[in-house]
């Protein structure tokens, strides 16, 4: 596996806000995979949980589907974009604001991409 590949794993929709999550996998980024969940299972973010979720997830795309051992993989990028304003499904409700008008309250969520890849001689 080159520079630019790897197994990608996508967590979307996740009911927490981007920044709140760009708190914990700032700690994971580069990490080996087995060392992320063990990182992971001790912080006390409610981040943390769907983070560790989406590792366990591609480790086992990455056994499953591409025949790459579990203790070879590490974090090679991990990124959390910004989800919908809204909860999808949730409809908009709303709060007072200024002037008389109303407002949407914002039901923040994030989009988790994480790319495992194989430890190199160069990684190590």
């Amino acid at each position: 596996m080159g520079m630019d590949t790897g197994v990608v794993a996508r967590a979307r929709h996740v009911p927490i806000s981007a920044r709140k999550v760009r708190r914990v996998i700032d700690q994971v980024r580069g990490l080996d995979a087995d060392e992320a969940l063990e990182l992971l299972h001790f912080l006390p973010h409610s981040a943390a949980r769907p983070v560790a979720k989406l590792i366990r997830s591609a480790i086992a795309n990455a056994e499953e589907n591409f025949g790459i051992p579990r203790d070879g993989l590490y974090v090679a990028r991990i990124i959390a974009d910004d989800g919908p304003g809204v909860m999808p499904g949730k409809g908009w409700r709303q709060r007072f604001g200024g002037r008389g008008r109303w407002r949407p309250i914002r039901k923040r969520s994030s989009h988790i991409t994480l790319v495992l890849d194989e430890k190199t001689a160069d990684h190590e």
